[in-house]
C-alpha cells in the first residue's frame, strides 16, 4: 500500500523555516513554529528531517543552491553584467523586511561558525558567492562597464561591502534595505567605472 502523499514539499517547508527563523531567531525556533508556518504537524517535520538541527542544516544547504539560482536569474534578466551583479545581491536579501529579521538570520549564520557541518555549508556558500561576483565583474570589464581590475580582490571587497551594508542598515534603520545596499555597492564600484 503506497504511503500518503506529502502535503508540503521540502522546498515549502524550508521556505517556512526561513520565515519562522526570521521572526523568532535560531535559539527560540521550534519545530512547532515551523509546523504552524507551513501547516503541518511537528511530528511530520520530525519524520521528514529528524530534528531541528537537521532541518536547519537542510536550510543551510538550500542557501547554497538558491544562491546559484539567484545569480542565474539576475543574468537572464539583463544584458548588463553590472546590473546583474547588483540585482542578484539585492535579491539575496528577499524576505528580510526588518532589522529584527536580519538580526535573526545573522544569529543563524553566527551559529554556523561553531558547528563543523554548518560551517562547511557557510564556507561553500561564501566561496560560491565570491566566485559569482568575480565572474560578473570580469564580464562587466569585457562589456566596458568597468575598467580593468583585479577581479578576485574586488570580488572580495564587494562581498565584504554586501555583508557590511546589511549590518549598517540594521543599525541605522533608514529606508529600504534594497536602496541602502544599492547605494553602498554603487559607491564601492564607482572607482572602477570608466570616466
Amino acid at each position: 500500500m503506497p504511503g500518503r502523499p506529502r502535503t508540503a514539499s521540502d522546498a515549502a517547508i524550508l521556505a517556512a523555516t526561513a520565515r519562522a527563523l526570521g521572526r523568532v531567531g535560531p535559539a527560540r525556533l521550534t519545530l512547532a513554529d515551523v509546523a504552524v508556518e507551513v501547516g503541518l504537524a511537528p511530528a511530520t517535520l520530525v519524520q521528514r528531517f529528524g530534528s531541528k538541527r537537521r532541518l536547519l542544516l537542510a536550510l543551510a544547504v538550500l542557501g547554497a543552491e538558491a544562491l546559484a539560482e539567484t545569480f542565474a536569474a539576475a543574468r537572464q534578466a539583463t544584458d548588463s553584467p553590472l546590473d546583474a551583479l547588483v540585482t542578484a545581491l539585492i535579491d539575496l536579501t528577499r524576505g528580510i523586511d526588518s532589522a529584527e529579521a536580519l538580526a535573526n538570520h545573522l544569529a543563524f549564520r553566527q551559529g554556523d561558525l561553531g558547528d563543523a557541518e554548518f560551517r562547511d555549508q557557510a564556507l561553500e556558500q561564501s566561496r560560491a558567492m565570491r566566485e559569482e561576483i568575480r565572474a560578473l565583474l570580469e564580464e562587466a570589464v569585457r562589456a566596458g562597464e568597468l575598467v580593468r581590475l583585479q577581479s578576485a580582490r574586488v570580488a572580495r571587497a564587494v562581498q565584504t561591502t554586501y555583508h557590511g551594508s546589511l549590518v549598517t542598515w540594521a543599525v541605522a534603520r533608514e529606508g529600504a534595505l534594497a536602496d541602502w545596499l544599492r547605494v553602498d555597492l554603487d559607491t564601492m564600484l564607482q572607482p572602477y567605472k570608466p570616466l
